[in-house]
């Protein structure tokens, strides 16, 4: 039986591939409750960056991209995700004395080892300044569809664990003073 590369081809282009992208983000108790805690202190978040400018997805094994939900940027993500947190701690204000922005350093992920790795910079308008990194263990799978979907599905609890890094740190409070 001869194949035509049109055949060959055509079915590439008809199955193409998948896209995976990850949940959306869900507040973390601990996170939440650390924050209660900082004595009625209140923050700004502004913009994040990115070393890697405008990254919305990362290739999956050749099988398709890992996304967010929303399509937006990690580094929007990540920026939401800390927003989320303080709202819901009502420690976030647009009046506050003082603002955090970021910077996301690195973000990528193993998916034969099943990791995920984020490194970010935390910067405040007082000054001060810190970084947090996490390297986030889940299970992955031999088979690739499999893989890139559990891949997918461990960006949000890896960016709660690095927010909760951010907001449980003893020098977040720094941070936040004027």
């Amino acid at each position: 039986m001869k194949i035509s590369l049109f055949t060959v081809l055509l079915v590439v282009f008809i199955s193409g591939c998948s896209t995976y992208s990850t949940i959306r983000y869900s507040i973390a108790p601990d996170n939440v409750v650390a924050l209660r805690s900082l004595d009625g202190k209140v923050v700004n978040v502004a913009s994040f960056s990115a070393t890697n400018p405008d990254q919305k997805e990362i290739m999956c094994r050749g099988v398709g991209p890992i996304k967010t939900p929303d399509n937006e940027t990690f580094a929007e993500f990540i920026r939401k995700a800390l927003l989320d947190e303080l709202r819901m701690a009502n420690v976030f204000s647009a009046a506050a004395p003082v603002t955090l922005t970021g910077n996301l350093n690195s973000i990528d992920f193993s998916s034969m080892n099943g990791t995920w790795n984020l490194s970010l910079t935390v910067n405040s308008s007082n000054g001060k300044s810190m970084f947090v990194s996490e390297s986030y263990p889940y299970t992955s799978s031999y088979y690739g569809e499999t893989a890139c979907n559990q891949t997918a599905q461990a960006l949000m609890p890896a960016v709660q664990n690095l927010v909760g890094q951010i907001v449980r740190s003893t020098e977040f409070g720094s941070l936040i003073t004027p």
